[in-house]
């Protein structure tokens, strides 16, 4: 049995672009210390095997310190690491990872092509291949691989792209993933962390350790777990410092702040949220005024108005068209109901006739 950490996809000095200069500065600066985090995270729970699959940096124009500082996190790990270079940052004569000093426990697959470096000391054995151009559109690696039969716990490492159709970035089908023998896949390139299999082999996608963007929402991290011959155990640990969310708010009765306090939850601060302002207020929601009042409460926070302004119901009520008949008739009912919620229903029955006949929603 081995233990083991997968991870990838660190995009390592990405330009987080949507956000301030300043913001996207404090992001990048904490993105460069995530392998830190990481290696004490793995230091502390005894991890002995890190399995690294591609996309670490974003690509080839990175901060002076971020690849040293790659360099400095992994040489502080106890174990073995390996890296699969991805189609951000393929391996060339020319990439950080042939131009940076890496420690003795470092291992890097520098071909595309199947290879193996072999850890008699943890029984295993990782095979695996490298990007060594930012596409890679023909699986030439798992097509007629197959782990030998030596008694060896056998881990692949790979970034690519698991599908049955074509693909730009290493197409992996899973018939040669089910034929491989392997224990264990590791896979990168997937920003969404998941478990599967084929035939007998189990493999994954451990998602990225930090969101980026509103594609990418919600809890990111990695997988962790024990490997053996013929079984993986692994789970899911959620490692990002910031999240993404979005969430939405219906503004429609009453004060928009108000509605929002309501909607959300308590511990947004370190996190980036867009919230999305629905519903048919009487009047526009202030965006500036909301801004101001909600922005301590976040790290960075976008407001979205998609409402759309009340109608007055019994606008164009009696005039000589099929709206104004139905209104006049519904107008009749609500001045004679006898009480608030006989009113209530018949102007919601008015607001959805009118709603139809505009081919709308309310």
């Amino acid at each position: 049995m081995v233990r083991i950490l997968h991870a990838g996809d660190f995009h390592l000095d990405s330009a987080f672009g949507a956000l301030t200069p300043e913001q996207s500065r404090q992001r990048r600066m904490e993105s460069r210390r995530s392998p830190e985090r990481l290696v004490d995270w793995a230091n502390d729970h005894g991890v002995q095997l890190l399995l690294l699959a591609g996309d670490l940096f974003d690509g080839g124009d990175l901060c002076g310190d971020t690849a040293p500082l790659l360099a400095q996190a992994l040489a502080q790990f106890r174990g073995q690491a390996v890296i699969a270079p991805g189609n951000h940052d393929p391996y060339t004569p020319e990439s950080p990872y042939a131009r940076t000093p890496w420690s003795d426990n470092v291992h890097i697959f520098t071909e595309d092509r199947m290879q193996t470096f072999s850890f008699p000391e943890l029984g295993c054995a990782v095979h695996g291949a490298a990007f060594t151009a930012p596409e890679c559109p023909a699986d030439r690696v798992l097509s007629g691989f197959r782990a030998p039969e030596d008694g060896l716990i056998h881990i692949g490492l790979l970034h690519g792209d698991v599908t049955g159709s074509a693909s730009r970035y290493r197409p992996l089908r899973t018939a040669d993933i089910a034929a491989s023998a392997l224990d264990y896949l590791a896979l990168g390139h997937v920003h969404a962390a998941a478990l599967s299999a084929a035939g007998d082999v189990t493999y994954g996608y451990c998602g990225c350790p930090e969101g980026r963007g509103f594609d990418e929402l919600g809890d990111k991290g990695f997988l962790t777990g024990q490997v053996e011959r013929g079984h993986a155990e692994l789970r899911f640990v959620p490692f990002a410092r910031r999240r993404y969310c979005i969430v939405q708010a219906d503004v429609t009765d009453g004060d928009p702040l108000a509605a929002l306090e309501r909607t959300l939850p308590h511990d947004t601060e370190s996190d980036i949220y867009r919230i999305r302002l629905t519903g048919t207020p009487e009047e526009p929601p202030r965006l500036p005024l909301l801004q101001e009042a909600l922005a301590e409460r976040f790290f960075a926070l976008q407001l979205r108005d998609e409402t759309s302004v009340r109608r007055e119901v019994w606008d164009r009520c009696g005039e000589d068209t099929l709206r104004g008949l139905f209104l006049e008739e519904l107008r009749r009912q609500y001045d004679a109901a006898p009480d608030d919620g006989a009113r209530r229903r018949i102007e919601q029955a008015a607001r959805f006739g009118a709603a139809a006949m505009d081919n709308r929603e309310v």
